[in-house]
């Protein structure tokens, strides 16, 4: 783990497992979770590791929003379809309460459950219903807020009108397999890859996710 200054801003995210409490097998949805959780961090280490804080709630601290932006959206892709996930997303000032217990507190964490909260809000309206994560700084701390979250939403719009076969290239395309690969384990041809992406979106969604991990 990453040392971090007593006093710093960071981007803290927030996620939860959405209708974990009417899963067959909460015990094997909770390995698959943590399982997930640790091949995030092998992939993108954070400044403080993902850490299950219940059964379905975890929580992590990235240098900068568009870490804790990627970071997000590659553990909802490696859970989906079987399990899906909302986040929150703050900026601001970290103070570590408790250095041994890894106890943190301050208006990133504050921001960070707000921001979850709007998107749980968003999710019950028809509207805004595949809204999975939301961006939220601290008052004046982070700039582009308003960008950053018309660019979620609209990704996540598009990967809600996804079927699983487009969602799982998106995430192996995420993961850094070729289409080719992806059309030889989906039993379909190149050609259909191709015409999937371009057709469901999968080729907006990778652009707009590379330009979302560049925010600062």
């Amino acid at each position: 783990m990453a040392q971090m200054k007593h006093n710093a801003y960071r981007a803290t995210l927030l996620g939860d497992v959405m209708a974990s409490r009417t899963a067959t097998d909460r015990r094997e949805l909770h390995r698959q979770f943590a399982l997930a959780l640790r091949r995030l961090q092998e992939a993108l280490p954070a400044d403080d590791d993902p850490v299950i804080v219940s059964g379905d709630e975890f929580q992590a601290v990235y240098a900068t929003v568009g870490a804790a932006l990627h970071a997000a959206f590659t553990l909802r892709l490696d859970l989906l379809p079987e399990i899906d996930m909302r986040f929150g997303i703050g900026w601001g000032e970290i103070t570590v309460l408790d250095r041994d217990r890894g106890t943190q507190d301050g208006p990133g964490w504050w921001s960070a459950r707000d921001a979850i909260d709007s998107t749980k809000r968003a999710q019950s309206s028809v509207a805004t219903r595949h809204l999975h994560t939301t961006y939220l700084p601290h008052e004046s701390t982070g700039a582009h807020s308003e960008a950053v979250n018309a660019a979620l939403l609209c990704r996540d719009h598009l990967m809600g009108c996804m079927d699983p076969r487009s969602l799982r290239i998106l995430g192996g395309l995420v993961a850094g397999r070729t289409k080719a690969e992806l059309a030889a384990e989906e039993g379909i041809s190149r050609s259909a890859v191709s015409q999937r992406s371009g057709r469901d979106g999968i080729d907006v969604v990778l652009a707009a996710s590379d330009r979302l991990r560049e925010v600062q």
